[in-house]
């Protein structure tokens, strides 16, 4: 392939990559030396930490402006971490000792800066990419991507840009996208005054003080929104569409994440979950007398094998049980919603409540099948890699992914070595014939 390259005069000493810059129109072709990594979210600068120490270079394209967008943007402010931290460690750095078991929002976010600055990992930011593909011919990646640029005037000049790697990575993550569910009657309720927002835009209760909220979705953030909205002074409502297992965040004095892990060294996973449910039962009582009806798998299995995960109460229960998060019915959480008018929804059982703001706690999605174009590694219908985990951080022609395992900050770490040390073997065999350095680069010319 060496006829296709040409050496570019003046590189840069240190640049991952060379732009040419002799190119007038807002289009570019750049030859990136290691693997492009979509997505600056804790996998992403994993990524590129493991990668680094291997000696392999690499950028991240991130469309967001800073790093770890998910947890500075779109999180509310008491969020915490669900599970002590050492199961939340990115490879090759620790959280600092005076860190708390459960670091905060902000702490957890000061870990991630410092990472990125430990190891050297600086992302392009307000990169969006719109289309990855593999070219046959070449036996490369071609990524392809939009940025606003500052031009003449007021104005931004959209700059495109088109990466070619021989490897990629998404990095992208489970919860790129958030899911908003189709509910009948939401344009006559929000014309009426009244308030819908995901829990993606939620910050704090603090300015829903006296206002009846609605709280649509029982997992984690559903839970933890309803408590942060008691605080507050709000009045939750909340509705359950699914089952939903509901464990104490701490059994035995131990936490329920650690415990079950260690139980799972020793005994097989239905004997553990088991346990889990009984010791549930003596610590938080019968969830389904207050309409949270538990699911026939037990909270590992389900989430083995459809990667749902169980409600770590942190103080929610309590309030359910006290009446501070109301319903319908006396000490019983809200059905489904049939479809949603003017101040007010009506629930499947015909029941309706006045209500001031609906929080749906819905969930994120993966955005991959929209930009990524590969009909082996993953499914359209998820964005998920179709093998199950272990199995599903490796695909075709140099394509990787990491943090797609439903088993959150762990796995995405455990997918990072595992990509590290499979590219590092390829670019020991490879650099000699393509690259020898970071300051050394070449350019694929315009066809």
């Amino acid at each position: 392939m060496e006829w296709a390259w040409t050496e570019i005069q003046g590189k840069r000493a240190h640049d991952p990559v060379i732009v040419d810059k002799m190119i007038c129109s807002s289009a570019r072709r750049v030859y990136v030396p290691g693997p492009v990594i979509v997505g600056a979210g804790p996998s992403g600068l994993a990524m590129s930490a493991c990668l680094r120490e291997k000696g392999v270079p690499s950028i991240i394209l991130e469309r967001s402006n800073c790093i770890a967008s998910l947890w500075q943007l779109k999180t509310y402010d008491r969020l915490c971490l669900h599970l002590p931290k050492q199961f939340c460690e990115l490879p090759l750095m620790s959280f600092p000792k005076n860190f708390p078991i459960y670091p905060s929002k902000q702490q957890f976010v000061k870990y991630l800066e410092n990472y990125a600055e430990a190891f050297g990992v600086k992302p392009l930011f307000n990169e969006t990419v719109k289309l990855a593909e593999f070219d046959t011919v070449l036996g490369m990646w071609r990524v392809r991507s939009e940025s606003k640029s500052s031009g003449s005037g007021f104005t931004n000049e959209l700059m495109v840009t088109e990466y070619v790697c021989r490897w990629l990575v998404v990095a992208t993550g489970e919860n790129a996208e958030v899911m908003i569910p189709d509910i009948e009657g939401m344009g006559e309720f929000a014309s009426a005054g009244g308030k819908v927002v995901h829990t993606g835009s939620y910050k704090s209760g603090e300015m829903f003080k006296g206002r009846k909220v609605l709280v649509v979705g029982c997992g984690n953030s559903g839970m933890e929104v309803c408590l942060d909205l008691c605080h507050h002074g709000a009045r939750p409502y909340l509705v359950v569409r699914d089952a939903v297992h509901v464990l104490p965040r701490e059994m035995l004095g131990k936490s329920t994440f650690g415990l079950s892990m260690w139980l799972l060294k020793w005994l097989p996973m239905p004997l553990v979950d088991r346990f889990l449910l009984f010791m549930s039962w003596l610590v938080l009582g019968d969830t389904s007398k207050l309409g949270l009806v538990r699911p026939k798998l037990g909270p590992l299995e389900l989430k083995n094998v459809a990667g749902k995960t169980p409600v770590l109460d942190v103080g929610t229960l309590t309030k359910i049980k006290s009446g501070d998060i109301k319903c319908v019915m006396w000490k019983q959480v809200c059905p489904a919603i049939r479809r949603l008018k003017p101040h007010a929804v009506e629930f499947i059982d015909g029941r309706r409540e006045k209500l001031d703001v609906i929080i749906l706690a819905t969930g994120y999605r993966s955005n991959v099948p929209s930009w990524l174009k590969e009909g082996n590694m993953f499914s359209d219908k998820d964005g998920f890699p179709k093998k199950p985990f272990p199995d599903g951080w490796r695909g075709d022609n140099g394509l990787y992914a990491v943090g797609f395992t439903n088993r959150g900050l762990l796995g995405a770490s455990m997918d990072a070595r595992r990509i590290a040390e499979d590219i590092a073997q390829c670019w020991k065999a490879e650099s000699k014939h393509h690259l020898t350095s970071y300051s050394s680069s070449i350019l694929l010319p315009h066809t």
